[in-house]
């Protein structure tokens, strides 16, 4: 759902039979409707199985097949903002373009956040270019509350909170966000926690070092206002 688009996909190897994706993350069109890639002979092999009138893929399937109509309303304007979206990335160059660029925010932000002290929730190895955690400062003058806040004044929105018991928190690199946005990210950080009265400048001392070991999913991307 978070990374299609923009990883690679083995499919031959992996022997993918259904995957059910999203028209916006990485495909960056908008919210609205969700899309199934699948083996036909897999799909004809469902007959009887759906729970569901309204989200009975084969009927839509054979829907398809005999008049090309959607069984319900279809969602036009997100379906002509996709159309959109896939011309833009064949004009990047397709996955491998928009992974480039992914992988530059993504370095950009690392990069940047370890200057003024943030360190990753995940090792280097473990991490992927959608969405980074980064612990929080241990100061008591740090609040995420407060952090959020002054973000989304300066125009930067961040994930609003934590999927783990760390207390840490998420900045995506994906959708129309390019390095220039995260130099303006980190920018704003750096005001932020001035704010706040942390120093920034000295890199390091006022954050928490803290080692784990846990694996996080990852999900998608921080939005410019």
């Amino acid at each position: 759902m978070s990374s299609f688009g923009a990883i690679p996909i083995d499919w031959v190897g992996v022997r993918i039979d259904f995957l059910i994706s999203s028209a916006n993350k990485c495909l960056e069109g908008v919210p609205g409707f969700s899309f199934v890639i699948c083996r036909r002979d897999a799909l004809l092999a469902c007959g009887g199985y759906a729970r569901s009138l309204s989200l009975n893929l084969l009927d839509q399937f054979k829907g398809f097949e005999k008049n090309g109509q959607f069984r319900y309303t279809p969602p036009t304007h997100a379906l002509l903002a996709f159309e959109q979206a896939l011309l833009e990335l064949e004009q990047e160059g397709g996955v491998a373009g928009r992974r480039a660029r992914y992988q530059a925010n993504h370095e950009a932000l690392v990069s940047g956040m370890k200057q003024l002290g943030f360190r990753p929730y995940l090792d280097s190895a473990l991490q992927s270019y959608i969405i980074t955690s980064f612990f929080y400062p241990e100061s008591e003058k740090f609040t995420f509350s407060a952090f959020y806040r002054g973000l989304s004044d300066k125009g930067f929105i961040i994930y609003p909170g934590k999927i783990s018991q760390a207390n840490s928190f998420r900045i995506g690199s994906i959708g129309r966000v390019f390095p220039a946005d995260i130099d303006g990210l980190l920018s704003a950080i750096r005001s932020v926690l001035g704010e706040m009265g942390l120093d920034p400048s000295s890199g390091q001392p006022t954050l928490r070092h803290v080692e784990t070991q846990r694996h996080l999913k990852t999900l998608p991307s921080p939005l410019r206002k």
